[in-house]
């Protein structure tokens, strides 16, 4: 079983940066892709960033247009999401995911049935 915690959610202003943590316990596996997704009120779950097992392939939703980093620490177990110049269609849960794949290719970086464990989200609320 592995576990997936998110922390670093918050209340901020347009503009300011956040940096999201996801720390993995249990019978993790370095070997795997990692995502972070983000659901907002009556919206789907969608896509944000994901990131090869061992950091040298990323991919982002393109709707972020170069905002958001994600990064990874293997030694740590941790996955980090950068976001900068947040703005207020950023508001939503963020959620990381373990892929069931080395490194995912196409469009499974985007698939929710692609990601076997979940943590239980961190609010991001960005004011406007």
């Amino acid at each position: 079983q592995v576990q997936l915690v998110e922390s670093g959610g918050g209340l901020v202003q347009a503009g300011d940066s956040l940096r999201l943590s996801c720390a993995a316990s249990g019978r993790t596996l370095s070997s795997r892709g990692m995502g972070w997704f983000r659901q907002a009120p009556g919206k789907e779950r969608e896509f944000v960033a994901g990131i090869s097992w061992n950091g040298d392939i990323t991919r982002y939703a393109d709707f972020l247009k170069g905002r958001f980093t994600i990064s990874r620490d293997n030694a740590k177990r941790t996955v980090h999401l950068q976001m900068n110049d947040l703005k207020f269609e950023d508001t939503a849960v963020y959620y990381c995911a373990q892929h069931r794949m080395v490194t995912p290719y196409g469009t499974k970086w985007h698939e929710i049935t692609q990601y076997d464990y979940w943590g239980q989200g961190t609010q991001v609320t960005v004011s406007s």
